[in-house]
């Protein structure tokens, strides 16, 4: 189907099992912590330690996923997500949920998260060929999010209201039906390593190295890191937002999150398309622009339509930077290599996003939710002044440098 080998609608599979499972516990969560307190920064504080992992962990998981088979890792962690969800559900049975257990849920199943979305990111070029990535990152974004942000999100709101262990317990379901679905992709995705054993710190050193002195990835990484800081300091408090100045119910505010979804799926399906007729630096730049305009819309009106509208047109250009940045990467960074710059790109990238929920925290505490949104805004357009750094011959020369690398010769780090 599309060209694309059995393995990946495999991978496909258990990703929209998945991105369901993360859809119905993403909704939940804030629900769960509105339902415990009314603080802004204690409600961030939720998405603080949640976002935490990506500082202190990835780059161990980004070495461990050269090390590692992908496959195995990524089945392993939807087991933990099992385990410890099932917990969750226990406690919610007994009545035994407080605001201290739901940080210490956020904290490890944010560590586990690290480690099965490095592994994900690292594990496709091993499945398709590079002349394939941008459809196959695009199908495969397309379902994790029509799954993540279309079904997961109303789904969980309209569970909660039923019954909390229900709502909990359907996340349990999604990620052990993922789990047997990576059981069942077939082969090794062990990354071949030669010359004598490193140590695991060399490993993450010469990631880093690697990330550090490539000018196109170094920067969008950073440019990643701003925008999700933002993101973060307006998602962590959006909750209160929806339920208190828009006025929405708690199935109503999971509808409105899945209008982001609406967007993203289409722009997953024309993200290939709108490259190859565009151009990928003009393209990249729009996604900026608009990224950054529809953070601030909050900040100027509490009208469920135009909010949404915005949401719509945000998933459209956030889909169509991640399939081209996500697939320029895995067509310069050779395979070894692969896991470890992820997870250096991630750390750059979304390790902003806990200073981001404090950010947001704090500032919807004592200035406002409105000022979030504004700061927000103006955050993402500083990222204009980068268009000094990528240009197309930019990209085409780091894609060329990927593939004398991956021929044979030894790049210089």
């Amino acid at each position: 189907m599309f060209g694309l080998p059995a393995n990946y609608w495999r991978l496909w599979g258990s990703s929209a099992a998945s991105n369901l499972a993360d859809g119905i516990f993403f909704i939940v969560l804030p629900l769960l912590a509105v339902r415990l307190t009314d603080s802004p920064l204690l409600i961030a504080g939720v998405a603080l330690v949640a976002r935490l992992p990506w500082l202190f962990f990835v780059l161990i998981a980004g070495a461990l996923a050269d090390r590692l088979d992908r496959r195995r890792t990524m089945r392993n962690v939807q087991v933990f997500r099992v385990v410890a969800i099932g917990a969750l559900v226990v406690l919610a049975l007994s009545e035994g949920l407080s605001l201290p257990v739901l940080y210490v849920s956020a904290l490890v199943l944010g560590v586990a998260e690290t480690f099965f979305d490095t592994a994900a990111q690292s594990i496709l070029p091993s499945i398709v060929g590079k002349e394939r990535l941008s459809l196959a990152n695009g199908r495969l974004y397309g379902v994790e999010l029509v799954m993540n942000q279309f079904v997961g999100p109303p789904l969980g709101g309209l569970l909660i209201v039923v019954s909390l262990p229900f709502a909990l317990g359907s996340s349990v379901i999604g990620y052990a039906i993922a789990a047997v679905g990576l059981s069942l992709i077939v082969g090794n995705f062990k990354p071949v390593r030669t010359g004598p054993p490193t140590r695991l710190t060399a490993d993450i050193g010469e990631g880093l190295r690697y990330l550090l002195t490539r000018p196109v990835l170094r920067t969008l990484a950073m440019m990643v890191g701003v925008m999700n800081l933002a993101s973060s300091a307006t998602q962590a408090i959006f909750v209160l937002f929806a339920l208190g100045p828009m006025g929405l119910s708690e199935p109503e505010f999971g509808l409105l999150i899945t209008t982001f979804a609406v967007g993203s799926l289409a722009g997953s399906f024309a993200a290939a398309a709108l490259e190859r007729r565009f151009g990928r630096v003009p393209l990249l730049f729009t996604c900026v622009i608009i990224v950054a305009v529809s953070f601030a819309v909050p900040a100027f009106t509490t009208n469920v339509y135009v909010i949404g509208g915005s949401f719509v047109i945000t998933g459209y250009f956030v889909v169509v930077w991640n399939v081209i940045t996500v697939s320029l990467r895995q067509r310069i960074v050779p395979d070894h290599l692969l896991g470890r710059l992820n997870s250096a790109y991630r750390l750059l990238a979304w390790g902003t996003q806990p200073i981001g929920a404090l950010a947001g925290g704090l500032i919807g505490q004592f200035v406002g939710l409105q000022a979030v949104f504004l700061m927000a805004g103006a955050l993402g357009l500083t990222l204009l002044v980068t268009s000094r750094v990528l240009t197309e011959s930019a990209l085409r020369a780091a894609e060329a440098e990927g593939e004398a690398v991956s021929a044979g010769s030894t790049p210089e780090v």
